[in-house]
């Protein structure tokens, strides 16, 4: 295991902060619903594969990628077990939640490790399970954050600390485990699950289920990040493959956006009196 300098470690700290903290700001100001879709960004995902790649090489980084693809079963399982786990409020319901959450995610990580994925059967997995849990979380009511005080200094040292943990893990179990392990673990929800914990704590479960109800279908633009980065960082090196991959999935979930808002408008024309 190569030794990690200090300026890495601290370049971790601050990405995770912040990503944490503008998924908290975007559910507050816009709605959970958007926050949603932005938590299927690759934030944490570009973060643990990047830095897997810096730490490791670029090779490593690129072949844990393509089990990433899959890996995104196991981040909506998560979801799943939240919202089935901690449908009560304050801290009793986030435990619940986080417990159940966890449980679920490991359970599926741990089938799909048995497993080596390409990346077209790493994509045909985690299309089904998009299609899966969109289904089974289309009961959950949309919900919208009520406006609420800026955020305390308490408040800030608990994302940090919780984010910069899970980074600090999955980047140091990266060290250890094969290429797909470590490619689940890059599929971990490092800034949603912190988002998650903290918007339950503040708002309660109804807004925090919205979140999840909306992840799946987010989840086009942290798959093509994924794809880009398994082609391009080997190829292009890991700045130039990052670029790549944040900007063929800011295309992606621009173009899901505008899917969306056309849609809603066909619909709203649709209704009679309309």
């Amino acid at each position: 295991m190569l030794e990690v300098p200090l300026s890495w470690q601290l370049a971790k700290i601050a990405a995770s902060v912040s990503m944490v903290l503008g998924l908290g700001v975007i559910a507050v100001r816009v709605s959970p619903r958007v926050a949603g879709l932005l938590a299927g960004y690759p934030l944490g995902t570009a973060l643990a594969l990047f830095f897997i790649g810096l730490e490791i090489s670029p090779l490593y980084a690129a072949q844990s990628a393509v089990h990433t693809l899959a890996g995104f079963t196991a981040t909506m399982a998560l979801g799943a077990g939240y919202w089935l786990c901690g449908r009560t409020p304050g801290m009793r319901g986030v435990l619940l939640g986080t417990c159940g959450g966890l449980a679920a995610w490991f359970a599926v990580s741990l089938v799909l490790a048995q497993f080596d994925f390409t990346r077209l059967s790493g994509t045909l997995v985690t299309l089904c399970a998009i299609v899966v849990f969109s289904l089974l979380f289309r009961r959950i009511p949309d919900s919208v954050a009520s406006a609420r005080a800026p955020f305390s200094w308490r408040a800030l040292f608990a994302r940090a600390l919780l984010a910069t943990a899970i980074i600090f893990v999955i980047t140091t179990l990266a060290h250890w485990v094969p290429t797909a392990w470590a490619g689940t673990l890059a599929a971990f929800p490092i800034t949603m699950l912190p988002f998650l914990l903290i918007l339950h704590l503040s708002q309660g479960p109804a807004p925090t289920a919205t979140v999840i109800k909306h992840y799946p279908m987010g989840l086009g633009s942290l798959w093509s990040y994924a794809l880009c980065v398994s082609y391009t960082y080997d190829a292009w090196g890991l700045v130039p493959g990052t670029l790549a991959g944040f900007l063929v999935a800011t295309l992606w979930l621009l173009g899901w956006m505008k899917l969306q808002r056309w849609w809603s408008a066909r619909r709203l024309k649709a209704r009679p009196g309309v």
